[in-house]
């Protein structure tokens, strides 16, 4: 099978630059160049691996909802641009097409979820569920297609082993670790991080990272640990959640500035770590003093029975709404419409350093934001840009609400800097790293 793979010389991509490392922080990237040179140089970067005797060939393969995840779609939808053949294979909703063609990718719903999961046994059994069907599906599809590249998504790690027949064929194989799981699986569950499945999970890490040809993480501070314990620094990379400036615009806002109310802004999964109830907590200490305000929650998951409970005992309802997700590029202007975007994350060990996708959107909105001051934070953004509140304080946060509401001003200072900030670290700029990482695999097979 290897040798029905083999490329002449001269029908391979030319190698373009080695060295991926992400810069250590965003307020370091001021000095990126525009986005128009950027978008050259990714197309000039890529244009070599379209110079093949087929298209590239990508498969994607994550335990997610596609339309719902921005970092796969983004990943996705800039190969397919490029002229590659790409597929994803996904998690399904209920009614939706297992089979489907999105802005040039298609899309494979192989298993259907809810994000209703208490126990680790319910949660353990849907990811290897998933395991073993998308790896049918992947070597199946691989059989009759040859795959060059395979670029799985993290959570679950050892998601990476899906892709065992197209890597002993030849194709290559990113790992992206979204969450790290080891702290992810011990914030969830309530896992000490001296216990043996804390352990465990940290073995799991370290072989998935081996497997991969190359490991992408989510931001700087998970680079470090990665490579501190599971694999050599020089086979990483960090991306964190870049928006797409084409989908998250500032002129997407349709609501008339002088209508009456304040909207607030979350939209995203409902885990414990997000921090929602210090957020409604935080709502209900200002309701009185903050006529026209509202609170817009779009998600699911597991805290939102929760949520509703405390919704209803703190006699909310009329001003704290929850919402069913809503697809990325209909959540965007969700969010354009909002006065104010909250991200109110715990400072726990997994929290405190999970990069919120949700930030840098609301900054290309133009929106401006209240922001936990986690770790992960205040190394990416300082005041300049955005409102912080101590983590984890609702008094705090109720505080800065308040600011927010009666300081119009300010807040839309800040959004004009966050706007002006975001201009340098967007998926635009960004994503010519990510092409020539795909280059350089593919051409050291």
């Amino acid at each position: 099978m290897a040798s029905r793979r083999r490329r002449s010389p001269h029908a391979r991509p030319q190698l373009r630059q080695r060295g991926h490392r992400a810069p250590t922080g965003l307020r370091m990237n001021t000095a990126t160049p525009s986005i128009l040179d950027s978008e050259v140089r990714a197309s000039r970067s890529v244009a070599t691996v379209r110079d093949r005797s087929r298209p590239l060939r990508v498969c994607m393969v994550a335990y997610t909802f596609y339309e719902n995840d921005g970092r796969v779609m983004r990943y996705a939808e800039a190969l397919a641009q490029e002229g590659a053949e790409v597929d994803a294979i996904v998690l399904a909703r209920e009614g939706q097409p297992r089979d489907v063609s999105i802005n040039g990718v298609r899309v494979l719903r192989v298993q259907t979820r809810q994000k209703n999961e208490r126990s680790k046994l319910a949660y353990l059994t849907r990811i290897g569920r998933f395991f073993l069907r998308s790896m049918f599906e992947l070597s199946r599809r691989h059989w009759t297609r040859s795959y060059d590249l395979i670029h799985v998504h993290s959570v679950p790690d050892f998601e990476v082993f899906a892709a065992l027949l197209p890597k002993l064929s030849g194709a290559r194989v990113i790992l992206d670790i979204h969450d790290i799981v080891p702290e992810f699986y011990a914030a969830k569950f309530g896992v000490g991080h001296d216990s043996l499945v804390f352990k465990a999970l940290k073995l799991v890490e370290r072989g998935s990272a081996a497997f991969a040809d190359h490991v992408i993480i989510a931001n700087d501070l998970w680079l470090e640990k990665i490579a501190a314990r599971a694999t050599a620094r020089e086979k990483c990379s960090s991306f964190i959640n870049y928006p797409d400036l084409n989908v998250f615009r500032p002129e997407l806002r349709t609501r008339a500035a002088d209508d009456g109310r304040f909207v607030l802004s979350y939209p995203g999964t409902l885990n414990w770590h997000q921090g929602l109830d210090i957020a409604i907590r935080a709502f209900a200490l200002v309701r009185h003093e903050t006529p026209g305000m509202e609170f817009h929650i779009h998600g699911e998951g597991p805290a939102r029975a929760e949520l509703e409970r405390l919704i209803a005992e703190l006699d909310l309802a009329d001003r704290v709404r929850l919402h069913q997700p809503v697809p990325l590029r209909e959540v965007a202007a969700v969010m354009a419409n909002a006065d104010l975007g909250v991200v109110p994350k715990r400072d726990d060990k997994f929290g405190g350093e999970a990069f919120s996708t949700k930030i840098l959107e609301f900054m290309a909105l133009g929106v401006p934001l209240v922001v936990a001051d986690t770790r992960i934070d205040r190394h990416y953004f300082d005041a300049t840009l955005l409102r912080y509140f101590r983590a984890g304080d609702e008094e705090d946060l109720a505080r800065v609400l308040l600011d927010a509401y009666r300081d119009r001003a300010l807040g839309k200072e800040l959004a004009a800097r966050a706007l002006e900030h975001v201009q340098h670290n967007s998926w635009g700029v960004n994503k010519s790293r990510y092409f020539s990482i795909v280059q350089e695999l593919v051409d050291g097979r």
